[in-house]
């Protein structure tokens, strides 16, 4: 809900409405304008009264929003929201983010390595799996705290922050103490109890959308994170699944300006799981950044062939170097820079 206040409303009076309806049992975001201030209502607002709110005669108008998620919704936070990733801008106007490492961590000297070759080709953060939901109960389930380990080594070589999936509520004293950007993969989307546990800490999350989900089924998934307290989610599309077979999900580049329109938060795009074909990721990122991407996390190996878990949607270093000088290209014709 929205309460706009006529024009000079006394702060006194202004003061005495934020504390009613916090009173009531909803949270008050106020913004305020050189002609205006405005009141977005976020929590059980259908017990409120229009008529009892209009009848003050400082309230100017109440709208009630139809979108059921408020935190995140841009009419209550105008501005783009910039995400810092230790010491890295996410959103806004900030440089499109790349994010690049393996799919799964393999050990210490090959993580390092990669580190290293991502930096180098332009790379911001390094990705990496530590702990990995797979399909089958027989495949690599990931190397664990090695991992994590292994990974908070390939950061002090070159300085990129690290980002990694965290799966179950229980890693998470691991993840807020080795981890950058906490991964919420497209399986724990919906998982309620760890998304509420992120909105308890302070660490950047991206927030991956669910295999078969509605955007506002994922929109309401960082408000989940978001009404706990933390505000610092990063959204990131990866493909949907339809039943198209060509590729491995269908990436639904659509949603960038979907969400650029109606939420205030960053997003990136995944090409690598969208696509399953390293032939398309490249051609899949570009198409991203000129649709407004904010960032972009692709898997890279320095042998896909060799790879403990999805080698055939990893970009060899040099592939990955070269996508990296053509978005710069296709970044300045959106007006923002890689």
């Amino acid at each position: 809900m929205i309460i706009t206040l006529k024009k000079n409303t006394p702060q006194p009076e202004i003061g005495r409405l934020i504390q009613n309806f916090k009173n009531q049992g909803v949270q008050v975001n106020m913004i305020s304008g050189a002609n205006y201030n405005v009141f977005g209502l976020v929590g059980d607002t259908a017990k409120l009264d229009e008529r009892r709110i209009k009848a003050n005669e400082w309230i100017e108008d109440v709208t009630r929003i139809a979108a059921p998620y408020k935190l995140a919704n841009r009419m209550f936070h105008p501005q783009d929201s910039v995400i810092d990733v230790s010491g890295v801008k996410v959103g806004g106007q900030e440089k499109i983010a790349v994010i690049g490492g393996p799919c799964s961590v393999e050990g210490e000297a090959m993580i390092c390595d990669i580190a290293q070759q991502v930096k180098d080709a332009g790379g911001v953060m390094l990705r990496g799996g530590a702990y990995k939901p797979r399909t089958s109960p027989y495949a690599f389930q990931g190397m664990g705290t090695e991992g994590i380990l292994a990974m908070v080594k390939a950061r002090e070589k070159t300085g990129l922050p690290i980002v990694s999936e965290l799966m179950s509520a229980d890693k998470i004293d691991e993840f807020v103490e080795y981890v950058d950007l906490i991964q919420v993969g497209a399986r724990n989307m919906q998982n309620f109890d760890l998304l509420k546990a992120l909105g308890k800490i302070e660490k950047p999350v991206l927030l991956k959308r669910g295999l078969a989900n509605t955007i506002e089924e994922w929109i309401m998934a960082a408000e989940y994170i978001m009404a706990g307290g933390n505000k610092n989610v990063i959204l990131c599309e990866r493909g949907i699944r339809t039943f198209e077979k060509y590729t491995r999900n269908t990436l639904d580049l659509s949603v960038v300006p979907i969400i650029k329109e109606r939420t205030h938060l960053p997003i990136i795009i995944d090409p690598s799981h969208a696509t399953g074909d390293w032939k398309l990721v490249e051609a899949m990122s570009l198409a991203a950044i000129a649709a407004g991407a904010d960032g972009l996390i692709i898997e890279v190996h320095a042998c896909p062939e060799c790879a403990w878990s999805d080698g055939a949607q990893s970009l060899k270093p040099v592939k990955f170097a070269s996508l990296i000088e053509k978005g710069r290209a296709i970044a300045q014709v959106v007006g923002r820079s890689v």
